[in-house]
């Protein structure tokens, strides 16, 4: 709370996921490691293939958490709710292991 309120500009909370690169030798790797990616939950999970052929899996959770608590300076939320946000991203966290 001493922080922000001593923050000048916008202040945001934010939480990003858990995220997997794998590097498949072969399509069909990485299309099976997807399959099980995306029955596990992981429903941002996604292959992409680069330039030079490489086959990469990401393994991504959609357990983000993006709030803004502060515009100029002024904070917009009240000590309870960053409490409650707090506790959000905390389950957020315990959720990624």
């Amino acid at each position: 709370m001493t922080a922000l309120e001593k923050a000048t500009g916008d202040v945001v909370l934010k939480f990003e996921p858990f995220v997997l690169h794998v590097l498949c030798q072969e399509l069909q790797d990485a299309q099976l490691l997807h399959s099980v990616a995306i029955d596990s939950g992981f429903r941002n999970s996604g292959i992409t293939i680069g330039r030079g052929g490489k086959i990469m899996m990401a393994v991504r959770s959609t357990h983000c958490l993006e709030v803004p608590l502060s515009h100029k300076g002024k904070l917009m939320v009240s000590e309870e709710y960053i409490e409650f946000l707090i506790h959000v991203a905390n389950r957020k966290m315990e959720e990624n292991a």
